[in-house]
């Protein structure tokens, strides 16, 4: 029997503590994808059962057809399993009232984000999905979903693309803006997609361009809760634990942060009955994320991928790795200005807890992906301060080597693996057959990717070279061991 309702799910599976009938959409969210379905959408369900409204999301994935396919037939319920070491348990989400496929349903996409109903947009597209040109702010001309949307402004099929044209048909209409909400990790992430926004506006409908740069409001966030990509073993695990089949069932971690910049001017939901955090200013505690939780999430990720480890709890449960681990919180936490309330030493402590979960199976290649949209702010930028400081290079060019060793595209017995980079191509072209010094050289020579003055220094393109020697020449254990 498939899930499309909560009758006669077993009494220790928490339900939602609303009817979800009862309440209308007031998000749209863009990047209907395991993530979404872990934190935001779990938040909003909390958030329905503490304190009502019609804050019920309509999700929409922009380019795969499978999570409109898995919760449609399933009224939008879905169930959400939560793993620690102490053991697992299950909960029923039913926070999403409408998901759809932006393709097939064009049409319905386009209303829900030009309703009077919708106050909030949000999205969590990963980095690469926005189209953002690091070095101006703007929009990245090459990136296919602006390109496309720059020449069809009318037919968008980008972030981008698409908000900028609702901002504008609401305006015309007379219907207050929305307001729009990145959780995606990137650096002071509302102010980025502003910036991005106004100028594709510029470029493409100028009319609206001083409207979105005035009225409308984009808090910046900062989300937190390790969310491997579902499995057979996930569905299973659901099944088993509600009684029904779940095609949509994801599986995530018990811990969970949300720090947003309170600024919603038409409301919002009652988020912080689930615990999510408002403040003033969100970016010490997205640095702190970047630079120490994602910053080693990279790191041991292209380190244990070619070293053999499948899974983060594989990684941690290699002393050698597990060590490096530890160091690259360090050296990442020194850059770090302190921050009220929070203890660093304690907060490694705690991401080394998590990373070691042995109940969550991240993978290492799923990390791995999208490494030139990660690096800049996860370990470039603590790299410049860290020079700038006068501190220790070594964790940070040895998490350079590891990633320029990645981008090979093959393991140490010669399988290929895709990178899943949106800058692939170039990438394969700038290593292949090359010597441990010309792909440095190459790489840091990527246009809009490392910082000038990391390019300049010749000491650390130097410590990145021999790190990068030792892996080609020797293979990633010798590397680690000598680290």
């Amino acid at each position: 029997m498939r899930l499309t309702g909560t009758e006669g799910v077993p009494g220790h599976v928490k339900c939602p503590g609303f009817t979800p009938s009862g309440h209308g959409a007031g998000i749209v969210h863009l990047g209907l994808g395991a993530f979404h379905k872990a934190h935001q959408a779990a938040y909003t369900d909390t958030a329905l059962a503490h304190s009502g409204g019609d804050w019920r999301i309509t999700g929409v994935s922009l380019r795969s057809l499978e999570p409109a396919a898995q919760l449609v037939p399933q009224n939008g319920l879905y169930t959400l399993i939560e793993r620690s070491a102490k053991g697992s348990s299950a909960r029923i989400i039913g926070s999403i009232a409408n998901a759809y496929a932006l393709g097939p349903d064009r049409a319905a996409v386009l209303e829900a984000l030009t309703a009077p109903a919708t106050r909030i947009v949000s999205i969590t597209v990963t980095e690469k999905g926005y189209g953002i040109d690091r070095s101006t702010g703007g929009v990245e001309t090459s990136h296919p979903a602006i390109a496309h949307d720059l020449n069809e402004p009318d037919d968008p099929v980008g972030v981008a693309g698409l908000l900028v044209w609702a901002l504008n048909a609401r305006h015309a209409a007379g219907v207050p803006p929305f307001t729009v909400l990145c959780c995606d990790n990137l650096p002071d992430n509302g102010r980025l997609l502003r910036g991005l926004l106004v100028d594709f506006a510029r470029r493409a409908m100028p009319e609206i361009a001083e409207h979105i740069a005035n009225d409308v409001a984009f808090p910046s966030t900062m989300v937190d809760r390790i969310t491997p990509a579902a499995t057979e073993a996930t569905l299973a695990v659901a099944a088993e634990m509600t009684g029904r089949e779940d095609a949509a069932a994801i599986e995530t971690e018990a811990f969970s942060q949300w720090v947003i910049e309170d600024h919603f001017p038409t409301g919002r939901p009652a988020w912080e009955s689930a615990g999510a955090m408002f403040v003033s200013d969100v970016k010490p505690y997205e640095e702190m994320k970047l630079r120490m939780l994602n910053g080693a999430h990279s790191m041991l990720a292209y380190a244990g991928f070619i070293a053999g480890c499948t899974h983060v709890s594989d990684v941690m449960a290699d002393p050698v790795l597990n060590r490096l681990v530890r160091r690259h919180l360090s050296a990442a936490a020194a850059t770090l200005p302190q921050l009220a309330g929070v203890d660093f030493d304690q907060y490694a402590d705690a991401l080394v807890a998590r990373f070691s979960n042995p109940h969550l199976r991240h993978q290492t290649y799923q990390i791995a992906m999208d490494g030139t949209e990660k690096l800049p702010q996860r370990i470039l930028a603590p790299a410049v301060d860290a020079q700038a400081a006068g501190q220790p290079l070594a964790p940070f060019a040895f998490a350079v080597a590891a990633w320029m060793r990645y981008t090979l595209g093959k393991t140490e017995t010669g399988v290929a693996y895709a990178l899943r980079d949106p800058r692939e191509e170039e990438l394969a072209q700038l290593t292949r057959d090359r010597s441990a010094g010309d792909i440095v050289a190459n790489l840091v020579a990527l246009p809009g990717f490392f910082p000038s003055v990391l390019t300049k220094d010749s000491t650390f393109l130097q410590m990145v070279s021999a790190r990068l020697g030792i892996m080609l020449n020797h293979g990633m254990r010798r590397a680690l061991d000598a680290e």
